[in-house]
């Protein structure tokens, strides 16, 4: 493990935010509430209250800012970028131990919206990435035809894909026919 385990809980939930948008597929899976509970629900974030037409604007917007981290050209401009995530919401740093995990640090404000709620975490969470040295991990998927966002958390920085069942089987697959061509010639 790179990081600790809610900073990593606190980027996939950044990951999955991003990826609710998809401009290669004119796809959008955050278009109502109940895309909004669906994101919650799969990124088990706690101390959500009542979902409301408000909360999904303002994740949509949430999701633009954490979009423009990863477009980020260099660690300065990400710098800024994570500092105005974080800069916007009440952070209340405290120690948790909910739902079975052991003890870990949540920045958000008890009660806080749940877009202040993922400013908070996964704005810190990408603040550690930054201060670690490790930007390069924050990555857009290599398949041409894919734009979903991913953080490599491989040991060795080899993940290129943003899932190995689809865009890396497929471009695997793509470049073995091309090498079975080439070897037919």
């Amino acid at each position: 493990m790179i990081f600790t385990h809610d900073t990593e809980h606190a980027l996939a939930a950044v990951v999955d935010l991003i990826n609710t948008a998809q401009a290669d597929s004119g796809e959008e899976s955050l278009d109502d509430l109940e895309g909004l509970r669906s994101v919650v629900k799969r990124n088990r974030l706690s101390d959500v209250h009542e979902l409301t037409e408000r909360d999904l604007e303002q994740f949509r917007a949430l999701r633009a800012r954490f979009q423009a981290v990863f477009d980020a050209p260099d660690v300065p401009t990400a710098v800024e970028l994570i500092n105005e995530i974080v800069g916007g919401v009440r952070t209340t740093p405290h120690l948790t131990d909910h739902d079975g995990y052991d003890w870990h640090v949540h920045f958000f404000a008890p009660g806080a919206p749940i877009d202040e709620h993922l400013a908070a975490d996964g704005g810190m969470a990408l603040a550690y990435v930054v201060a670690a040295g490790e930007l390069d991990r924050l990555r857009t998927c290599e398949a041409p035809d894919c734009s979903r966002v991913l953080v490599d958390l491989s040991r060795n920085r080899c993940r290129r894909y943003c899932d190995s069942r689809t865009c890396g089987n497929r471009m695997h697959v793509a470049a073995y026919r091309a090498r079975q061509r080439e070897a037919s010639l």
